[in-house]
């Protein structure tokens, strides 16, 4: 299979690292970028074959398309895959006004693979299987912490400097809906979401670094608090299920699981796996990994990947949700 990979900054380089690591050849992979020294790395870390001018690929020869592009430039990305016919994976998205776009034109034409990367993380797979064997009985209620210090996402530049420093595609914005895409795949989607944004720190640019919201399923309440004010990244999660109490935080790497029948906590560690320099620790490559294979094979049978744009349009109207109903919240 051949790819092309539209966008080499830090999750371009990542899904080359996870092609090459799937064993596809150096040779098979195209990358594009408009920066000279985005390009020049690429080359010289994976020996990948480097594209000066999109409009000269022939795509005849190409399998698949990844948009590694930041939020707001997706959109070109995806429609180059689209007017070729060729499948393509997206990074997380964060602008709905912008898969609307995508979804109205493609119009069913081509597979298109939004990302769903913590869907693939280890614990949150064993916390998914603990809830469906239905065991303990049903989900009452949850809460979820994810907390991160946006100035550590790349130490090696300004936050002014990438996307995540302009309002639309602001760092605690854009990790609302990546958490929300496994929240869903995990209990499905909400009837409502109601919440609260706010800049509480200052980064130098005009974005919100704190989200707070309920989520209310009828039968199930939850709260979600997502910022990138953190200094010590965090991701913490308790769930309260009929007979038995899920305990989740990321940096100690096991599932706390108390059973009420018996009156014993289980631990579930997780797996051992490795991250790449420059991230955090428990940013595991295995989950993209993952998330790339299923791509790959979601391209024969799209039924195998998990995420797809109309699930994607609806999680982004979470996020709109939480936003429109803080409206005692004056800029």
């Amino acid at each position: 299979m051949k790819f092309v990979v539209i966008g080499l900054g830090s999750m371009g380089k990542r899904r080359i690292r996870c092609l090459l690591a799937l064993g596809h050849k150096k040779e098979d992979i195209y990358g594009f970028d408009l920066r000279d020294d985005r390009k020049q790395e690429v080359r010289s870390l994976y020996g990948v074959e480097i594209i000066d001018d999109i409009n000269l690929v022939d795509f005849s020869d190409i399998n698949a398309v990844i948009v590694s592009l930041p939020p707001d430039k997706h959109a070109i990305g995806v429609k180059i895959a689209i007017d070729h016919d060729k499948p393509v994976f997206i990074e997380a998205s964060v602008i709905l006004d912008d898969v609307l776009d995508i979804q109205s034109y493609n119009n069913n034409k081509v597979f298109i693979a939004p990302s769903c990367t913590m869907t693939y993380h280890p614990m949150i797979k064993d916390i998914k299987n603990i809830i469906q064997s239905g065991k303990y009985g049903k989900v009452c209620n949850f809460s979820y912490h994810s907390g991160q210090y946006l100035p550590d996402w790349h130490p090696w530049e300004k936050v002014t400097d990438f996307y995540v420093g302009q309002r639309i595609t602001g760092g605690a914005r854009e990790i609302v809906p990546f958490e929300f895409t496994w929240i869903v795949n995990l209990l499905g989607f909400p009837k409502e979401v109601k919440g609260y944004y706010r800049k509480t720190i200052d980064f130098g640019c005009d974005i919100e670094d704190s989200y707070c919201c309920t989520i209310n399923y009828g039968d199930i309440v939850g709260t979600m608090i997502v910022d990138v004010a953190a200094r010590y990244a965090v991701r913490n999660l308790i769930i309260n299920l009929e007979e038995a109490q899920i305990q989740w935080r990321w940096d100690k790497k096991q599932i706390e699981l108390y059973e009420s029948q018996t009156g014993r906590w289980i631990m579930i560690n997780q797996p051992t796996f490795s991250s790449v320099g420059g991230y955090n620790e428990n940013i595991g490559e295995k989950m993209y990994i993952d998330e790339m294979n299923a791509f790959i094979m979601g391209i024969n049978d799209p039924s195998i990947y998990p995420n797809s744009i109309e699930k994607d349009i609806k999680v982004l109207q979470l996020l709109k949700a939480i936003e429109d109903s803080d409206g005692g919240f004056e800029r």
